[in-house]
């Protein structure tokens, strides 16, 4: 049997969102057992041309459930700006995301597939069919700033391992 859109998509979203959500949780808990303040890790970077923590966990955000709401109508960009928001600000972002895409229904996902889309930047139009676009945009940005943003907060000595990106596995009952 074939796997549909939102068989492939939104567990996918929710489990790293879930890993995401657990490791600023060790962040913060990091920063209150090492007197530290949190604000340093919102803008912190691995490297100086890399955006910040801050960016990474919006990006995070924007390329799962801004990526579907995207899809459903057929355009989509670069994060906007998020304001300027603090390391309790980035929690709650990732907990509504969830939240959000928690609340959608497999005939509201599995209806968009098919679907035309545009990725527009700048000026230019990449154009997508909605399940190509998931998978082939989507879901590598999506992955690329939750690493990044993992790998921010263990640049910065916060103990996280392999177990804490993987998040809870969808293993079989």
């Amino acid at each position: 049997m074939p796997l549909s859109l939102h068989a492939l998509s939104v567990p996918s979203y929710l489990q790293t969102l879930g890993a995401v959500a657990g490791f600023l949780e060790k962040g913060l808990a990091h920063c209150e057992s090492a007197g530290k303040d949190p604000a340093a890790l919102v803008e912190a970077r691995l490297i100086a041309d890399m955006l910040p923590l801050r960016f990474q966990i919006v990006s995070v955000c924007h390329h799962s459930r801004g990526a579907l709401a995207g899809a459903a109508e057929g355009l989509f960009g670069p994060p906007g700006d998020a304001g300027a928001l603090d390391y309790k600000g980035l929690q709650a972002l990732v907990a509504e995301t969830r939240e959000a895409i928690q609340k959608l229904t497999p005939a509201e996902v599995d209806g968009l597939q098919g679907k035309d889309m545009i990725f527009r930047l700048g000026k230019n139009d990449l154009p997508f069919v909605v399940e190509d676009f998931i998978l082939s945009f989507s879901f590598p940005n999506f992955y690329f700033h939750a690493a990044t943003a993992y790998d921010i907060l263990r640049a910065n000595a916060v103990p996280l391992g392999k177990r804490d990106f993987l998040g809870r596995l969808r293993m079989k009952a």
